[in-house]
């Protein structure tokens, strides 16, 4: 159990970092949050949460790629809950390096200090993407690592690190491995935002990439009770566990969700730049839960066909509030 313990969250400004932050916060836990170091002294998304929230926060300003910051944040903390990484798929074409300092290095420091402080547990979030193109569905957390991308190499030797260091030291790790995560504040370079600020911005011609890819989506708020059944569960350590809805759902099909959940007619037209390259495009996603499940008790709220609605019916809702949108550059392609 959480009860006591002082939480760091690595990432806690991020899309799916502050809402775990601010879930941790509501259930009475002492966090403290590293978000990245900016002169403009801003939390992320955190700066948007209510104000009791934020006035509850230890908030610790750094950078994941610096050691000697990152075990001063965990100084004194219990459990790490390690979100901080570089996600964009598109920008790790061109500048790969930044993933592996940031994914693979930031990994590397957390797990480092964790063995030299002593830290009760880790949790390393990796990524539905490392499997690459299923070769098998639904996926179990037995299926091949393939890194289709910069992005995703990076992550599979970020997990490697994690798991390594419980496999050499002893280091109490686990990792969590959501699949494809949606939700209000998610960086509109994801295909459900980008879908949803261009209606929600007048458009009607939408410009996607490619839409028969089939994805595993999964509302934010069960993400968090993920990871949070992850870091509760003492059986975690030592263990990959992937967190998926055990859905299936083409691109192009989410789109005809989306509009019709925003009550507008549309139609599809192919950019050419948001297009990966054809090896590197990840054709099928489709978690298997079932060790979550047995493990964690852990099961998606927002399941199947009407899960992806109400979800997205939801995210729709938040998008669409003219403060939330203005944030978001919806003529703008964003890797």
């Amino acid at each position: 159990m959480l009860k006591g313990k002082k939480i760091l969250v690595t990432g806690a400004d991020g899309f799916i970092g502050s809402h775990l932050t601010e879930e941790l916060v509501r259930r009475g836990h002492d966090v403290r949050a590293f978000v990245l170091y900016n002169s403009f002294n801003s939390w992320g998304w955190l700066d948007q949460s209510p104000a009791e929230i934020r006035d509850s926060l230890d908030v610790f300003s750094g950078d994941i790629r610096d050691p000697f910051g990152v075990k001063q944040a965990m100084q004194g903390c219990d459990l790490v809950l390690h979100l901080a990484a570089l996600i964009a798929i598109p920008y790790s074409y061109h500048s790969p390096a930044t993933y592996i300092d940031t994914n693979v290095k930031g990994t590397l420091n957390v797990v480092q200090a964790a063995r030299e402080l002593g830290v009760a547990k880790v949790v390393h979030t990796s990524t539905s993407e490392v499997y690459g193109t299923a070769q098998f569905v639904p996926i179990t957390e037995e299926h091949p690592l393939q890194g289709q991308s910069p992005y995703s190499a990076s992550k599979i030797g970020a997990d490697q690190i994690a798991m390594s260091y419980y496999s050499s030291f002893e280091t109490p790790v686990a990792i969590i491995r959501p699949f494809n995560t949606y939700g209000p504040r998610q960086s509109a370079r994801a295909v459900i935002p980008t879908i949803i600020t261009q209606i929600a911005s007048g458009k009607r011609a939408l410009k996607l990439g490619a839409i028969h890819p089939t994805r595993d989506f999964n509302y934010v708020a069960d993400t968090v009770q993920g990871f949070i059944a992850v870091a509760e569960a003492d059986n975690s350590i030592g263990e990959v566990i992937n967190v998926g809805s055990n859905f299936e759902v083409s691109i192009g099909d989410t789109v005809r969700m989306i509009a019709e959940v925003m009550g507008a007619e549309v139609e599809i037209e192919t950019d050419e730049v948001r297009l990966r390259p054809e090896k590197s495009e990840v054709e099928r996603l489709w978690a298997d839960n079932g060790k979550a499940a047995r493990l964690l008790g852990w099961k998606p709220e927002y399941a199947g066909l009407e899960g992806l609605r109400a979800g997205l019916t939801q995210t729709a809702e938040w998008f669409s509030n003219p403060d939330n949108l203005r944030n978001y550059k919806s003529d703008t392609y964003n890797i």
